[in-house]
């Protein structure tokens, strides 16, 4: 009998090996093909392609410095709005709120992480961007004197860099919601039974044992965040503008490799712009892959410094 439970055993372990091994093998061919199909680009813009502003199918002229940028800034900029709501909204769900209240609250999350991206674009083309159009974007331009910088200035179209950062902004903050509750609600009771002990109130309890000691999850869940916002495609293509060029405004329209590669591919007449295309997506694989990993890091190094 136990002989025929190792040999079921080794099969399991077998079994799971080979499904582990799956996920760095597709990996890898993920980033071949995206390096075969972007290499023509590559040999013939070099770095230029990474550093230039410069997209014009018809000249055969091609960089995505300006997509690149806006991806970093919307994603960075989505991640600052989102993270301080999607914590409070964690403290509150998994350490103040009564039972029913939080019932409803971690139902209401977990729907709002469900919604497809072409909802959230959808909402953010016909109501946000109206919205930012006749009453934010003035009050920050003119109301607000923002318009002095060069963060804020310019005329106001609506489609910009800001609604897809806003639009962002919503689309994450259920996921790391959802991470950080999960995590926060992971830590032994005995560390909240020792803050009441001393006289801390629930909040005292939450904010200055509970947090600090859920460190290293909670900013798991806020990369986790950052990852999405980094991928997002069709919510903010729909948002976002697709103009190319740099701009310091927020309030201009802008693009993001992924919106670039989605508007594109199927419009792609020639060998070099779908080389091009091909190569826009693996910067973006690259981008992920590196801010994934720095993201690793510091969620080791933020653990350790809790353990310490």
């Amino acid at each position: 009998m136990s002989a025929r439970r190792s040999g079921a055993d080794r099969v399991y372990d077998g079994a799971l090996a080979l499904c582990a091994a799956c996920v760095p093998v597709l990996l890898a061919v993920v980033a071949w093909e995206l390096a075969r199909g972007g290499w023509p680009a590559f040999a013939r813009f070099g770095a230029g392609f990474l550093t230039r502003d410069a997209w014009d199918p018809v000249r055969q002229s091609f960089a995505v410095a300006p997509a690149l940028v806006g991806t970093l800034v919307t994603a960075l900029l989505a991640l600052a709005l989102a993270t301080p709501l999607a914590l409070g909204v964690a403290v509150y769900s998994a350490e103040l709120a009564p039972p029913r209240v939080r019932t409803a609250l971690v139902l209401a999350v977990d729907l709002l992480a469900a919604v497809p991206g072409v909802v959230y674009g959808l909402w953010g083309l016909h109501v946000l961007v109206p919205a930012l159009r006749a009453h934010v974007m003035p009050a920050l331009r003119d109301d607000l004197g923002l318009g002095r910088t060069p963060f804020f200035a310019g005329p106001l179209y609506g489609p910009s860099i800001l609604a897809a950062a806003l639009v962002l902004a919503v689309m994450i903050v259920p996921f790391i919601a959802a991470v950080a509750r999960e995590v926060l609600r992971a830590v032994p009771a005995a560390q909240r039974e020792a803050a009441f002990a001393l006289g801390a109130t629930r909040w005292e309890a939450a904010v200055q044992v509970v947090v600090p000691y859920a460190a290293s999850g909670i900013f798991g869940g806020v990369m986790l965040g950052l990852g999405r916002a980094l991928g997002e495609t069709i919510a903010v293509a729909l948002v976002v503008g697709g103009a190319h060029g740099f701009s310091a405004s927020l309030l201009a329209p802008g693009y993001t490799l992924a919106a670039l590669v989605a508007n594109e591919f199927g419009e792609a007449s020639d060998d070099l712009h779908l080389s091009a295309l091909m190569a826009a997506a693996a910067a973006l694989f690259a981008v992920t892959l590196v801010v994934n990993a720095v993201a690793r890091w510091l969620v080791g190094r933020v653990g350790r410094e809790a353990d310490a």
